[in-house]
């Protein structure tokens, strides 16, 4: 693939620092996107993700999808040339059942409430 093809890339992350910039192929993924970043996450980052699914790219203040390729994120201000597509990379967790997450208790319990006429 030609040079001038490739398309730049850098990920903004949550204390303003930056990741990259990176060259992808218009036909990459944002899963491919995703798992660049947890490979090149910083190693001093207090909050660091653990799986690709724990990133979410934000561009042009739109979540992307993992299905759609970089081509299709490009924003008209992508096309400056020479310019930088800049991507926020959020962290969120999975959402899965932890040691610490609180039983719920299924009994329904007794009111402690009681009222008295006089």
């Amino acid at each position: 693939m030609p040079e001038e093809d490739l398309v730049e890339v850098k990920f903004r992350l949550f204390d303003g620092s930056d990741v990259g910039p990176f060259r992808f192929s218009p036909a990459s993924t944002v899963a491919m996107l995703k798992e660049r970043i947890v490979a090149e996450w910083p190693k001093d980052k207090k909050i660091a993700p653990k799986a690709a699914n724990d990133v979410k790219l934000i561009s042009a203040g739109k979540i992307l999808e993992n299905n759609k390729t970089v081509g299709q994120c490009k924003t008209p201000f992508g096309e400056l040339p020479n310019g930088v597509l800049t991507m926020h990379a959020v962290v969120q967790p999975s959402v899965g059942k932890s040691k610490s997450e609180k039983k719920i208790d299924e009994t329904p319990k007794k009111s402690a409430c009681t009222c008295t006429i006089m």
